[in-house]
């Protein structure tokens, strides 16, 4: 897999993660990171800047590396972790969504993310660079099917409380006390019906102004911290 940023090649060199190549703009000036990168030992490939805009699908900041593709987790082996938080995606599609996400999950403490194999932009360079780093401590598990995922969650005691605007309750409403599997719906179309229908509650976050929804990042952002706000 190929990541880019000046962001993120600090980040993995710092951890010295598993970085197989280093493709570097000719004339990137960056003392810190070049120091990073001389100490590294790690094989050194320079192009032009027309080669790297062909390379990466975004801003690369004059640095690509390229990683082991990321290693998605079991079911079992977060089961057998005994978590209480996991947030379930329910097709969300745009990378930077994903990779906010996946940021604020790691900076509240959220044992797992669970998406869906298909129609769900999966971990990329986009997602690893929005996530700034904190993939590398963020548990994701990819299922083939959601609906039976949530049952299995059911049936270890988790309460399901999805998020949708009609047929739900105010999201402060919730007694988040108990194991929590929080669904966030799709950016356009929100939850599957059978997702929904397999939630214990359904949530909705009050709009007093013109908006009627919010981003899915934020909308997630919102919901994480109000459980956990419950939980201390």
């Amino acid at each position: 897999m190929l990541v880019y940023g000046r962001n993120v090649a600090r980040e993995l060199l710092q951890k010295k993660e598993k970085i197989t190549k280093i493709i570097i703009q000719d004339g990137m000036d960056d003392k810190n990171l070049n120091l990073l990168i001389k100490n590294s030992k790690i094989p050194v490939e320079y192009k032009s800047k027309r080669e790297m805009d062909k390379l990466a699908n975004g801003v690369h900041q004059g640095i690509i590396l390229t990683i082991p593709d990321y290693k998605y987790k079991s079911m079992e082996t977060i089961l057998e972790k005994n978590p209480s938080f996991v947030v379930i995606l329910d097709h969300i599609e745009d990378p930077h969504n994903f990779g906010a996400i996946i940021r604020t999950c790691e900076a509240a403490g959220v044992d797992a993310i669970i998406i869906p194999r298909d129609r769900q932009v999966q971990v990329n360079a986009t997602v690893m660079k929005t996530s700034v780093g904190t993939l590398d401590n963020m548990d994701i598990v990819s299922v083939t099917n959601l609906v039976n995922t949530i049952s299995l969650l059911k049936d270890n005691g988790f309460w399901v409380v999805g998020t949708a605007l009609e047929d739900s309750v105010d999201y402060r409403s919730i007694d988040y006390s108990s194991k929590i599997a929080l669904v966030i719906g799709n950016e356009g179309s929100g939850m599957s019906r059978l997702v929904k229908e397999s939630c214990d509650f359904i949530a909705k976050i009050p709009m007093y102004g013109t908006t009627n929804s919010l981003n899915a990042s934020v909308a997630a952002g919102i919901m994480i911290y109000e459980v956990v706000r419950n939980r201390k």
